[in-house]
């Protein structure tokens, strides 16, 4: 069982310890763990208050307004490059949805903190009022009648900026406050939050498309803020901590480890990881953001308006609408992210997160590029949609398999689960200009050449590269059995292995649920493996 500490050492974030890089003697380690006390024993495995289920729902529709609204742009898009922003660069349309990407992920770690310090009402508040605001004020300052032009800047800055600003809040908020109320169901209740995303990638689509077409663009805009305004107030009424979670707030707001936890800075699996995440987000939504406009050039799916430099093909009969295909690929992202919550366990999450990731990768480099009917079109989005699920729903519970490598002794092992949300955080924030930049990168490319394929090679080629850089992660982290990758390799290839240079994940049976890719047998004091099993935070866990 995770050890745990008073009030008072908890107090402020500053507590840390070093990166343990020496070769650790497990046999030695004697068992410091407190015995369980008589009530954790008795905790039944799912909560029995209403309290948890109204927080898991409000927690649900967190999510469903932050990375759902996201994941939905690529209709809003389609909608704007045929009527009220005919003629605009590819660069500036996708600037808007990259802007709300952006801001979600630049405010990651310092909204993470401020929950951290008990300001979950703050936060979840402030975002319930923005998030709608925009939508509401986009709907009155766009122009209501057909073919009139809509004004760029005035559009990007309520649906981009001020609604992305909004969305920033709910992202962390949704994880974190969730998990404080199933202790023992942790990784299954934050899966099920995470699926918000890909619901909402879902129903906003077609909720959009098919009231713009009975009651037009503005009166539609202002259905999806009903909406919007409904689920918020929910969430901000349900969506609170459990009385029982403590907070810590920090010494000083203006320390630099109060945002910044310098533990990260000599550790390689951090920086590649946050890296491999960079690159992830440079490639993902560039393809959520042009899909339905790729199916629309070549033939593959209709939508009303024209407006596009790039000639249409000839269509074929019948061809499905565009948007439902950006509805298919997000919904089969959610059974993804239901498969992520089960099968991290069993494979490891960051090893669940390469074969994804380098999967994903030749999806968009070869499945997509040969794409030549509707049919395969169809195919394309519900097998990439399968597997993008896991792809952005996988980083915190990776994350979180390198910090339990890091704090792997029993006296501070509790910092692997103190520090997830920090790190998380900052591996982010970190991400948020390739968030930004990715999607501009790729609307520049196929206005500049005219032809979708440098979409395909540029989202695949950085898909790729992630891949790439979560292999060298992986290279700091230990196997199942405790050993190091290198030290494998050298044994296999004949080569002398130096003990002092092995390093080993230590493993009690506290940590033995395959909590991370790489747990340790060692032998354990415990009193018994169900007793073991009270270690009931699992942050790898976290989609």
């Amino acid at each position: 069982m995770v050890r745990s500490f008073d009030k008072d050492s908890r107090k402020g974030s500053d507590g840390t310890f070093p990166l343990s890089n020496a070769p650790t003697d497990t046999v030695s380690i004697p068992d410091m763990s407190p015995r369980p006390s008589l009530s954790s024993l008795d905790e039944p495995d799912w909560p029995q208050t209403w309290r948890a289920y109204f927080c898991l729902t409000g927690c649900f529709f967190l999510m469903f307004n932050s990375w759902g609204l996201v994941n939905a742009y690529g209709t809003w898009s389609s909608y704007y490059v045929g009527h009220s922003l005919l003629g605009t660069d590819q660069l500036k349309l996708n600037l808007i949805g990259s802007t709300q990407s952006f801001l979600v992920l630049l405010l990651s770690n310092p909204v993470g903190r401020l929950l951290d310090a008990g300001y979950s009402r703050h936060v979840i508040g402030f975002g319930s009022v923005m998030v709608p605001l925009g939508l509401f004020l986009l709907s009155v300052v766009h122009p209501s009648e057909l073919g009139v032009l809509a004004n760029f800047g005035t559009v990007w800055g309520l649906q981009g900026f001020l609604v992305g600003l909004g969305m920033a809040p709910f992202f962390v908020s949704s994880s974190q406050v969730a998990a404080t109320w199933f202790p023992k169901r942790r990784g299954l209740a934050v899966g099920y939050v995470a699926c918000g995303a890909s619901v909402a990638g879902v129903v906003y689509p077609t909720m959009l498309r098919y009231l713009i077409l009975e009651l037009g663009f503005n009166n539609a805009v202002r259905c999806v803020a009903g909406l919007t305004t409904v689920t918020c107030l929910f969430s901000f009424i349900f969506a609170t901590p459990n009385p029982a979670h403590d907070h810590h707030e920090p010494k000083s707001w203006a320390s630099k480890r109060t945002w910044f936890d310098t533990d990260a800075k000599n550790n390689k699996a951090f920086w590649w990881f946050t890296a491999a995440v960079a690159f992830m987000f440079f490639g993902f939504y560039p393809i959520f953001f042009n899909i339905e406009e790729w199916a629309a050039v070549l033939g593959y799916g209709t939508r009303d308006g024209v407006g596009i430099k790039i000639a249409f093909a000839e269509e074929t009969d019948r061809p499905i609408e565009t948007f439902w295909l950006l509805t298919i690929m997000n919904g089969a992202s959610t059974a993804g992210r239901l498969l992520l919550a089960h099968f991290c366990d069993k494979v490891g999450a960051l090893n669940m997160h390469s074969a994804a990731q380098i999967t994903c990768s030749l999806l968009v480099l070869i499945l997509w590029p040969l794409a030549g009917s509707e049919n395969a079109a169809i195919a394309f989005c519900v097998v990439f949609g399968l597997f993008s699920g896991t792809v952005i729903g996988c980083p915190p519970a990776s994350m979180a398999n390198i910090l339990n490598c890091t704090y792997s002794s029993p006296e501070d092992a509790h910092f692997a689960k103190k520090k997830l949300g920090h790190w998380t955080g900052m591996m982010y924030s970190f991400a948020a200009i390739p968030a930004l930049t990715g999607p501009l990168i790729a609307g520049h490319m196929i206005t500049t050449y005219n032809t979708y394929l440098t979409l395909q090679m540029w989202s695949g080629s950085c898909l790729l590269l992630s891949f790439v850089c979560m292999l060298f992660a992986r290279w700091y982290l230990p196997c199942l059995d405790g050993e190091m990758v290198s030290i494998k390799l050298a044994r296999k290839l004949g080569r002398h292995v130096d003990p002092t240079r092995e390093k080993s994940c230590v493993s009690d049976v506290a940590f033995d649920e395959r909590l991370s890719q790489a747990p340790t047998r060692v032998q354990s004091q415990m009193p018994s493996r169900q007793i073991s099993r009270e270690k009931v935070d699992q942050p790898e866990r976290m989609v």
